[in-house]
Protein backbone atom coordinates (compact mmCIF):
# COMPACT_ATOMS: atom_id res chain seq x y z
CA UNK A 1 0.00 0.00 0.00
CA UNK A 2 1.33 3.68 -1.07
CA UNK A 3 0.03 6.83 -1.06
CA UNK A 4 2.64 8.35 -3.01
CA UNK A 5 1.86 10.93 -5.59
CA UNK A 6 -1.74 10.19 -5.13
CA UNK A 7 -4.42 13.59 -4.67
CA UNK A 8 -6.94 13.35 -1.61
CA UNK A 9 -9.94 15.16 -2.57
CA UNK A 10 -12.34 13.07 -0.27
CA UNK A 11 -12.36 10.94 2.50
CA UNK A 12 -13.48 8.13 0.02
CA UNK A 13 -10.20 8.54 -1.78
CA UNK A 14 -8.75 6.61 1.60
CA UNK A 15 -9.62 2.91 2.10
CA UNK A 16 -10.17 2.40 5.72
CA UNK A 17 -6.53 0.78 6.09
CA UNK A 18 -4.92 3.88 4.16
CA UNK A 19 -6.39 6.42 6.98
CA UNK A 20 -5.64 3.93 9.98
CA UNK A 21 -1.76 3.97 8.07
CA UNK A 22 -2.56 8.26 8.02
CA UNK A 23 -3.19 8.33 11.69
CA UNK A 24 -0.42 5.58 12.51
CA UNK A 25 2.22 7.74 10.98
CA UNK A 26 0.68 11.03 12.32
CA UNK A 27 0.90 9.41 16.02
CA UNK A 28 4.77 9.42 14.96
CA UNK A 29 4.95 12.73 14.44
CA UNK A 30 3.38 14.20 17.54
CA UNK A 31 7.16 15.09 18.98
CA UNK A 32 8.10 16.67 15.55
CA UNK A 33 4.65 18.70 15.47
CA UNK A 34 5.39 19.66 19.27
CA UNK A 35 8.93 20.78 18.34
CA UNK A 36 10.59 18.29 20.44
CA UNK A 37 12.07 16.76 17.96
CA UNK A 38 13.52 18.44 14.36
CA UNK A 39 13.59 17.04 11.29
CA UNK A 40 14.77 17.57 8.08
CA UNK A 41 13.02 15.11 5.51
CA UNK A 42 11.03 18.17 3.67
CA UNK A 43 14.63 19.44 3.10
CA UNK A 44 14.41 20.77 -0.74
CA UNK A 45 10.52 20.26 -1.14
CA UNK A 46 7.85 23.05 -1.30
CA UNK A 47 4.52 23.12 -0.42
CA UNK A 48 1.89 25.70 -2.47
CA UNK A 49 -0.81 26.59 0.32
CA UNK A 50 -3.50 28.22 -2.35
CA UNK A 51 -6.16 29.45 0.30
CA UNK A 52 -8.84 31.31 -1.99
CA UNK A 53 -11.11 31.35 0.71
CA UNK A 54 -10.56 32.14 3.97
CA UNK A 55 -8.77 29.71 7.09
CA UNK A 56 -7.14 30.17 9.96
CA UNK A 57 -6.47 26.44 11.91
CA UNK A 58 -6.62 24.79 7.74
CA UNK A 59 -3.74 26.77 6.16
CA UNK A 60 -1.73 27.76 9.17
CA UNK A 61 -1.14 23.94 10.21
CA UNK A 62 -0.61 22.39 6.39
CA UNK A 63 2.06 25.19 6.53
CA UNK A 64 3.59 24.26 9.86
CA UNK A 65 3.52 20.50 9.17
CA UNK A 66 5.66 21.43 5.82
CA UNK A 67 8.20 23.90 8.17
CA UNK A 68 8.54 21.32 10.59
CA UNK A 69 9.50 18.83 8.13
CA UNK A 70 12.18 21.11 7.26
CA UNK A 71 10.44 21.96 3.86
CA UNK A 72 9.14 25.11 2.28
CA UNK A 73 5.57 27.18 1.69
CA UNK A 74 4.61 29.38 -1.07
CA UNK A 75 0.79 30.86 -0.33
CA UNK A 76 -1.98 32.50 -1.87
CA UNK A 77 -3.98 34.12 0.67
CA UNK A 78 -7.74 34.94 -0.82
CA UNK A 79 -8.38 35.42 -4.38
CA UNK A 80 -7.19 39.15 -3.60
CA UNK A 81 -4.24 37.82 -3.25
CA UNK A 82 -3.77 36.41 -7.24
CA UNK A 83 -4.30 36.50 -10.49
CA UNK A 84 -7.88 35.49 -9.97
CA UNK A 85 -8.90 38.79 -9.02
CA UNK A 86 -7.65 39.55 -12.38
CA UNK A 87 -9.53 37.33 -14.55
CA UNK A 88 -7.24 34.35 -14.34
CA UNK A 89 -8.58 30.57 -14.71
CA UNK A 90 -8.38 28.14 -11.66
CA UNK A 91 -6.71 25.76 -14.50
CA UNK A 92 -3.77 28.66 -15.02
CA UNK A 93 -3.45 28.98 -11.68
CA UNK A 94 -3.03 25.52 -10.63
CA UNK A 95 -0.18 25.13 -13.82
CA UNK A 96 1.52 27.76 -12.33
CA UNK A 97 1.52 26.34 -9.07
CA UNK A 98 2.09 22.99 -9.93
CA UNK A 99 5.69 24.44 -11.75
CA UNK A 100 6.82 26.27 -8.28
CA UNK A 101 5.98 23.13 -5.96
CA UNK A 102 5.85 19.51 -4.96
CA UNK A 103 2.58 19.76 -3.60
CA UNK A 104 -0.58 21.82 -3.19
CA UNK A 105 -3.27 22.39 -0.66
CA UNK A 106 -5.93 24.31 -2.26
CA UNK A 107 -8.97 25.76 -0.51
CA UNK A 108 -11.80 26.97 -2.49
CA UNK A 109 -15.40 28.44 -2.04
CA UNK A 110 -17.15 26.56 -4.76
CA UNK A 111 -17.47 22.66 -3.92
CA UNK A 112 -15.86 20.92 -6.63
CA UNK A 113 -12.80 22.94 -6.49
CA UNK A 114 -10.08 20.90 -5.56
CA UNK A 115 -11.43 17.85 -8.06
CA UNK A 116 -11.49 19.93 -10.88
CA UNK A 117 -8.16 20.65 -9.84
CA UNK A 118 -6.56 17.30 -9.67
CA UNK A 119 -7.31 16.99 -13.27
CA UNK A 120 -5.19 20.17 -14.06
CA UNK A 121 -2.27 19.29 -12.27
CA UNK A 122 0.30 16.44 -11.97
CA UNK A 123 1.41 17.59 -8.58
CA UNK A 124 -0.22 15.66 -5.79
CA UNK A 125 -3.61 18.00 -4.82
CA UNK A 126 -4.72 17.80 -0.86
CA UNK A 127 -8.18 19.13 -0.90
CA UNK A 128 -8.64 21.66 2.44
CA UNK A 129 -12.06 22.48 2.00
CA UNK A 130 -14.15 22.96 -1.12
CA UNK A 131 -17.33 25.40 -0.25
CA UNK A 132 -20.12 23.10 1.54
CA UNK A 133 -18.41 19.90 -0.04
CA UNK A 134 -15.83 18.20 1.62
CA UNK A 135 -12.84 18.60 4.27
CA UNK A 136 -10.68 15.09 3.75
CA UNK A 137 -7.94 16.49 6.15
CA UNK A 138 -10.56 18.33 8.79
CA UNK A 139 -12.14 14.08 8.88
CA UNK A 140 -8.56 12.50 9.41
CA UNK A 141 -7.92 14.67 12.78
CA UNK A 142 -11.43 14.90 13.92
CA UNK A 143 -10.67 10.71 13.71
CA UNK A 144 -7.23 11.01 15.24
CA UNK A 145 -8.66 13.11 18.03
CA UNK A 146 -11.62 10.41 18.34
CA UNK A 147 -9.35 7.61 18.56
CA UNK A 148 -6.53 8.67 20.96
CA UNK A 149 -9.64 9.65 23.44
CA UNK A 150 -11.88 6.58 23.14
CA UNK A 151 -9.67 3.78 21.70
CA UNK A 152 -11.40 3.04 18.54
CA UNK A 153 -14.47 3.81 16.79
CA UNK A 154 -16.58 0.16 16.73
CA UNK A 155 -19.30 1.04 18.53
CA UNK A 156 -18.60 4.10 19.90
CA UNK A 157 -21.92 6.68 20.40
CA UNK A 158 -21.24 9.93 18.33
CA UNK A 159 -24.11 13.02 18.35
CA UNK A 160 -23.03 15.56 15.58
CA UNK A 161 -25.02 18.83 15.90
CA UNK A 162 -25.50 22.00 14.39
CA UNK A 163 -25.37 22.90 10.54
CA UNK A 164 -25.36 19.67 8.77
CA UNK A 165 -26.32 20.78 5.50
CA UNK A 166 -23.92 23.24 4.63
CA UNK A 167 -21.13 21.91 7.47
CA UNK A 168 -18.58 20.21 5.02
CA UNK A 169 -16.33 18.60 8.10
CA UNK A 170 -19.38 16.87 9.00
CA UNK A 171 -20.06 15.42 5.84
CA UNK A 172 -16.64 13.70 5.21
CA UNK A 173 -16.81 12.41 8.77
CA UNK A 174 -20.09 11.22 8.96
CA UNK A 175 -19.27 9.26 5.98
CA UNK A 176 -15.77 8.18 7.83
CA UNK A 177 -17.15 6.60 10.60
CA UNK A 178 -20.00 4.80 9.22
CA UNK A 179 -17.11 2.96 7.75
CA UNK A 180 -15.43 2.27 11.23
CA UNK A 181 -18.86 1.37 12.70
CA UNK A 182 -19.51 3.93 15.15
CA UNK A 183 -23.06 4.94 15.53
CA UNK A 184 -24.47 8.46 14.70
CA UNK A 185 -26.80 10.96 15.79
CA UNK A 186 -27.34 14.17 13.84
CA UNK A 187 -28.52 16.60 15.49
CA UNK A 188 -30.84 19.65 13.96
CA UNK A 189 -33.54 21.56 12.69
CA UNK A 190 -35.40 19.74 9.29
CA UNK A 191 -33.56 22.82 7.06
CA UNK A 192 -30.35 22.13 7.87
CA UNK A 193 -30.24 18.43 8.93
CA UNK A 194 -27.54 15.89 7.10
CA UNK A 195 -28.34 16.04 3.48
CA UNK A 196 -30.23 13.49 1.49
CA UNK A 197 -26.83 12.23 -0.29
CA UNK A 198 -24.70 11.95 2.38
CA UNK A 199 -27.83 9.29 4.35
CA UNK A 200 -27.93 7.68 1.23
CA UNK A 201 -24.53 6.63 0.90
CA UNK A 202 -24.65 6.00 4.88
CA UNK A 203 -27.78 3.34 4.16
CA UNK A 204 -25.90 1.98 0.72
CA UNK A 205 -22.94 1.20 3.74
CA UNK A 206 -25.16 -0.13 6.03
CA UNK A 207 -24.23 2.34 8.81
CA UNK A 208 -26.10 2.82 11.98
CA UNK A 209 -27.69 6.96 12.18
CA UNK A 210 -30.61 8.21 14.16
CA UNK A 211 -31.78 12.20 13.50
CA UNK A 212 -32.51 14.71 16.17
CA UNK A 213 -33.47 17.90 16.70
CA UNK A 214 -32.66 18.79 21.18
CA UNK A 215 -28.78 17.84 21.43
CA UNK A 216 -28.96 18.32 25.07
CA UNK A 217 -31.09 15.29 24.93
CA UNK A 218 -28.52 12.86 23.59
CA UNK A 219 -25.37 14.38 25.88
CA UNK A 220 -26.74 11.46 28.16
CA UNK A 221 -25.48 8.65 25.98
CA UNK A 222 -22.98 10.01 24.20
CA UNK A 223 -18.99 9.26 24.01
CA UNK A 224 -18.40 12.09 21.35
CA UNK A 225 -20.49 15.42 21.17
CA UNK A 226 -19.33 17.20 18.09
CA UNK A 227 -20.21 20.88 17.50
CA UNK A 228 -20.74 22.97 14.70
CA UNK A 229 -21.36 26.42 14.13
CA UNK A 230 -24.39 27.70 12.05
CA UNK A 231 -22.53 28.98 8.70
CA UNK A 232 -24.05 32.08 7.71
CA UNK A 233 -21.73 32.47 4.85
CA UNK A 234 -23.35 29.38 3.39
CA UNK A 235 -27.09 30.70 3.22
CA UNK A 236 -28.03 31.46 0.12
CA UNK A 237 -30.98 33.67 2.08
CA UNK A 238 -30.04 36.07 5.30
CA UNK A 239 -33.81 35.15 5.96
CA UNK A 240 -32.79 31.48 6.14
CA UNK A 241 -30.10 31.93 8.63
CA UNK A 242 -32.24 33.50 10.89
CA UNK A 243 -34.52 31.03 11.44
CA UNK A 244 -32.17 28.59 12.52
CA UNK A 245 -29.23 30.88 14.10
CA UNK A 246 -28.58 29.65 17.74
CA UNK A 247 -30.76 27.03 17.77
CA UNK A 248 -27.86 24.76 19.38
CA UNK A 249 -26.04 26.33 22.44
CA UNK A 250 -24.21 24.45 25.59
CA UNK A 251 -22.73 25.42 28.73
CA UNK A 252 -20.89 23.30 31.31
CA UNK A 253 -24.46 23.20 33.30
CA UNK A 254 -25.79 21.22 30.25
CA UNK A 255 -22.84 18.34 30.58
CA UNK A 256 -23.14 18.06 33.92
CA UNK A 257 -25.58 14.44 32.99
CA UNK A 258 -23.19 13.81 30.44
CA UNK A 259 -20.64 10.28 30.37
CA UNK A 260 -17.27 10.60 32.35
CA UNK A 261 -15.74 10.25 29.39
CA UNK A 262 -17.87 12.53 27.14
CA UNK A 263 -15.61 14.31 24.26
CA UNK A 264 -16.58 17.80 22.89
CA UNK A 265 -15.39 18.41 19.84
CA UNK A 266 -15.44 21.34 17.33
CA UNK A 267 -13.88 22.10 13.99
CA UNK A 268 -13.83 25.87 15.12
CA UNK A 269 -14.27 28.72 14.95
CA UNK A 270 -17.28 28.73 17.57
CA UNK A 271 -19.16 31.89 17.93
CA UNK A 272 -21.93 30.76 20.76
CA UNK A 273 -22.76 27.38 20.17
CA UNK A 274 -20.21 26.27 22.98
CA UNK A 275 -19.99 28.76 25.77
CA UNK A 276 -16.70 29.32 27.21
CA UNK A 277 -17.72 27.54 30.34
CA UNK A 278 -17.13 24.87 28.37
CA UNK A 279 -13.28 25.80 28.21
CA UNK A 280 -12.95 24.55 31.77
CA UNK A 281 -14.03 21.08 31.72
CA UNK A 282 -12.37 17.94 31.02
CA UNK A 283 -14.90 17.15 28.20
CA UNK A 284 -13.27 20.18 25.79
CA UNK A 285 -11.16 18.22 22.91
CA UNK A 286 -11.42 21.36 20.58
CA UNK A 287 -8.09 22.64 21.29
CA UNK A 288 -6.68 19.86 21.24
CA UNK A 289 -8.08 18.84 17.64
CA UNK A 290 -6.92 21.53 16.53
CA UNK A 291 -3.46 21.43 17.35
CA UNK A 292 -3.64 17.67 15.84
CA UNK A 293 -4.52 19.22 12.21
CA UNK A 294 -0.74 19.54 12.37
CA UNK A 295 0.99 15.72 12.50
CA UNK A 296 -2.36 14.50 10.59
CA UNK A 297 -0.89 16.98 7.44
CA UNK A 298 2.40 16.30 8.20
CA UNK A 299 1.61 12.49 8.14
CA UNK A 300 0.09 12.85 4.82
CA UNK A 301 2.83 15.11 3.28
CA UNK A 302 5.32 12.52 4.25
CA UNK A 303 3.26 9.64 2.82
CA UNK A 304 2.24 11.23 -0.48
CA UNK A 305 5.72 12.66 -0.97
CA UNK A 306 7.04 9.34 0.53
CA UNK A 307 9.85 10.47 2.23
CA UNK A 308 12.46 8.56 4.33
CA UNK A 309 13.15 9.65 7.40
Amino acid sequence: MSLKGRDIVWIGDLSEEEILTVLDEAQRMVPIARGEIKSKIMDGRILASLFFEPSTRTRLSFETAMHRLGGDVITIAGQEGSSLIKGETLADTIRMAESYSDIIAIRHPKEGAARLASTFSKKPIINGGDGAGQHPTQTLLDLFTIRNNTGGFEGIQVAIAGDLKYGRTVHSLSLALGRFGAEMTFVAPDRIQMPEYIREELDKMGARYHTRDDVKKVIPDSDVLYMTRIQKERFPEEEEYMKVAGAFKIDAEALEGARKNLIVMHPLPRVDEIHHSVDRTPHAKYFEQAFNGVPVRMALLKLILEVAE
